[in-house]
């Protein structure tokens, strides 16, 4: 439950920057999601590892929490670049 609900926050604050920016400046913002992102990623996995998971149980989980949300995020920069 908890890689869906950080998925569904990604997505969420990903939609909120995209939709607050401007559609010129959006593979900029998609670069910063991105670091961003990696940054809650990389916390949350020192999360699951404080608590007991192993690297190898928590490395394809925040592949996912990662993943999902950038390339939504890079979808819309490349989408808006025709505009």
């Amino acid at each position: 439950m908890r890689t869906l609900l950080l998925i569904v926050i990604g997505l969420v604050v990903m939609a909120l920057a995209m939709w607050l920016t401007k559609p010129v400046k959006r593979t900029t913002t998609a670069w910063l999601f991105t670091a961003v992102w990696l940054l809650a990623t990389l916390w949350n996995l020192y999360t699951g590892m404080s608590h007991g998971y192993s690297l190898q149980e928590e490395l394809p989980i925040q592949i996912g929490i990662f993943a999902i949300p950038v390339l939504g995020a890079w979808m819309l920069a490349w989408k808006s670049r025709g505009r």
